[in-house]
């Protein structure tokens, strides 16, 4: 049988098709899902020394010949051992295999192997326990297990390390059937492995310096696919067109004067970038991002302003309904010597701000829909209630999306399409703008979100005072609430955060209910302290924010319902518990929630691990006061996944091996994403491209 691409892996041989339904599990169907199955990293087994120069706990490997074996069991454990002994021209070792009968069944006396592992020293010499082995061959001349580079792949039960490693080996002259779909400049120019030489290697690299060759060819296809989707939609975008957004200069000029506050630089020119986007007939893709507390909601408000006075409407969409209140009230304050229409959409509450009696006022839900419709609301702000299908609006122009990542590319889509709903053949696209205060490293915003243009606010209010930091382990618990008593004194507030609602024996973490209850009842009696989290009411929810923003509560413990855009100006204090169940850019969103006044503020990162990879991200919550910095950090740590919740999205399908941290493939895939684009947009002229884009497109299931 001739073997191809799609042949299924159970055909290959008898042994694959015994193995093929636990490469299913793994969703490796076919040779073409074998050999784009990658290894997530190498054992370097390559170090071939002889007996007499062996080092204890030094990765190294043998060659030897087999002088004794012998199977047994432990008369202790009951264990069963297969004890061996070994030479080589310059000596002797003792092995040991634990409960591995098989190796005394397949390895005879007078049998040369490969052995690879790390010796250890015993009572009475070296010895290797449990090291790899694998039998030398009349024919076969390059090892697969041993002696070389060997690849370590993610796995099922009862699949193992060597059973991958074997059908692999099988199938990789199958490579030379895989067809380049890069064109034959950007490899010779960027001196690239071809796909098929990159695909061989990075199974079975001959040394580090093919593996290195292999993983930048298939770090730059995965960058180099992402970047021109990006890029396509960009323009694709541009093929819309939208209303015009006039310019209300001197009514821009009035509002930021009656300002009680003077705009940053970096507020205003993100804002102007704003304004002149609204002025084009092309739909605006903008993304404004800024650091925790630094001023994006006022930012937003001079385009919504100009919107509004061009008697267009404006959308806003918040992640949480605490939040969405937040810049409902926000923004009726700002906007109150104006007489637009503003009204509060979540899935509890439907509200319209009356500007004639200063005060809010409950409509039902079909009511508020139906002005909605009319185009009776200027401005309306929400949740994800802003997407259902019952939603309509009649002359939809701005999209604003606050912590945009945290709504799928399928829920922006949505709000979009609502523009049209009144006429299907429009095409007027509204303008859209995200927003967010998870800073995006310049390699997220390159590849993820090269389709929006960016404005920074790279500058903090004058009187903030930097956070101050300090991990600490439990002993310096009670020295804490000490330090908050004494806040609470001269008048601040206190958060305490929690990663969990209600207790987890497994997982061993801090649950917002058990604290709140010891908070209360032990430590601070004397004190109102109140319970946020996620389960609660809506009613209650409000009930107790109100109370701790108005002062009444003084300490509020809650899980990170909290962390975006809660705004208490008097917390001074933020204490997190766990604080390594979170990444940085989510600890650092917490900590935003102080020092958002004059007063000093204070974040005590709680912590009972001691692992390095705890202390090294806790180290950099200490050291990093900036929050792009600090996402670049997080991205070395957890990846886009985590950070940005791309999975909504697939990027986590997308890149199997390269990482936003490869900065330089990055940045050398760019210009070529842009020339092959320049010159043909429909990618007609790049037939294999164009292929290998809309697979691409089809395996990632992008929404």
């Amino acid at each position: 049988m001739a073997f191809t691409l799609a042949t299924p892996i159970k055909s290959i041989n008898k042994i694959a098709a015994d193995l093929a339904p636990k490469f299913k599990k793994l969703g490796l169907e076919n040779i073409a899902d074998l050999l784009f199955y990658f290894p997530f990293r190498y054992d370097d087994y390559s170090n071939l020394i002889k007996i007499k120069d062996l080092t204890p706990n030094v990765l190294t490997t043998l060659r030897v010949k087999i002088e004794l074996i012998t199977a047994r069991r432990s008369f202790k454990s009951r264990m069963l051992l297969t004890e061996a002994m070994v030479a080589d021209e310059t000596g002797q070792i003792k092995i040991i295999w634990f409960n591995q009968s098989y190796a005394a069944k397949i390895l005879s006396v007078g049998d040369e192997i490969y052995l690879s592992g790390k010796p250890i020293i015993t009572d009475h010499s070296i010895e290797f326990h449990n090291p790899v082995f694998e039998k030398i061959g009349k024919y076969e001349k390059v090892t697969t297990h041993t002696n070389r580079l060997v690849p370590i792949y993610s796995t099922t039960e009862k699949l193992s390390q060597k059973q991958i490693r074997f059908i692999l080996k099988q199938i990789l002259p199958l490579t030379a059937q895989i067809k380049d779909w890069l064109p034959t400049e950007i490899i010779l120019k960027e001196k690239l492995f071809s796909l098929s030489q990159a695909i061989h290697q990075i199974h079975f690299p001959i040394n580090q310096e093919n593996l290195r060759a292999a993983e930048k060819r298939l770090k730059f296809d995965e960058i180099f696919l992402l970047q021109l989707r990006s890029a396509l939609i960009k323009r694709e975008i541009l093929k819309f067109e939208s209303l015009k957004i006039k310019f209300f200069q001197a009514e821009t000029k009035k509002f930021v004067t009656n300002l009680p506050f003077q705009m940053l630089i970096s507020q205003k020119k993100s804002a102007w970038e704003i304004i002149q986007d609204l002025g084009k007939n092309k739909p605006m893709n903008r993304l404004l991002e800024g650091d925790v507390g630094s001023g994006k909601t006022i930012t937003a408000a001079l385009p919504i302003l100009n919107t509004l006075l061009n008697h267009l409407q404006t959308a806003y969409m918040a992640p949480t309904e605490i939040l969405a209140e937040q810049q409902f009230n926000v923004f009726c304050q700002l906007f109150k010597n104006y007489n637009f229409k503003i009204a509060l959409l979540t899935r509890s509450l439907w509200l319209i701000h009356n500007f004639n009696q200063g005060s809010n006022t409950k409509q039902t839900k079909s009511a508020l829909l139906k002005d909605l419709a009319q185009g009776e609301i200027d401005f309306v702000i929400g949740t994800h209630a802003l997407i259902q299908e019952k939603v309509q609006f009649k002359n939809l122009s701005l999209i604003i999306i606050d912590e945009q990542h945290r709504f799928g590319v399928a829920q922006r889509k949505t709000l979009k399409d609502k523009a049209w709903a009144k006429d299907k053949t429009k095409k007027n696209m509204p303008h859209f703008l995200s927003m967010t205060a998870t800073p995006i490293p310049r390699s997220l915003a390159l590849t993820v979100y090269g389709e929006l243009d960016l404005s920074v606010i790279d500058e903090m209010p004058q009187k903030r005072k930097p956070i101050i930091t300090q991990v600490a382990g439990p002993e310096k618990r009670a020295r804490i609430y000490q330090f908050v008593a004494e806040q609470i004194k001269i008048g601040r507030q206190a958060f305490i955060i929690c990663p969990l609602i209600d207790p987890s024996d497994k997982l061993g973490v801090k649950a917002v209910t058990e604290e709140y209850e010891k908070i209360d009842k032990n430590i601070f009696p004397l004190e109102k302290v109140g319970l946020l989290h996620g389960r609660l009411k809506q009613t209650e929810k409000e009930k107790i924010m109100r109370e701790f923003k108005d002062g009444q509560i003084k300490i509020l413990v809650a899980t990170p319902v909290i962390e975006v855009g809660i705004d208490v100006p008097n917390a001074s204090v933020i204490i997190i518990e766990s604080a390594e169940r979170f990444g940085l850019s989510q600890l650092h969103q917490l900590r935003g929630r102080v020092g958002r006044s004059e007063f000093q503020s204070y974040c005590f990162l709680l912590t009972e691990s001691e692992g390095e990879e705890t202390l090294k991200r806790m180290h950099a919550m200490i050291t990093t006061k900036n929050g792009f910095e600090l996402a670049e950090r997080d991205l070395e740590f957890r990846g886009p996944g985590e950070v940005y919740g791309l999975e909504q999205s697939g990027f986590n399908d997308l890149l199997k091996i390269a990482k936003l941290t490869d900065w330089p493939i990055i940045k050398v895939a760019k210009p070529w994403t842009d020339k092959i684009i320049n010159l043909d947009p429909e990618l007609n002229k790049f037939p294999a491209i164009k292929d290998k884009l809309t697979r691409f497109e089809t395996e990632v299931h992008f929404e």
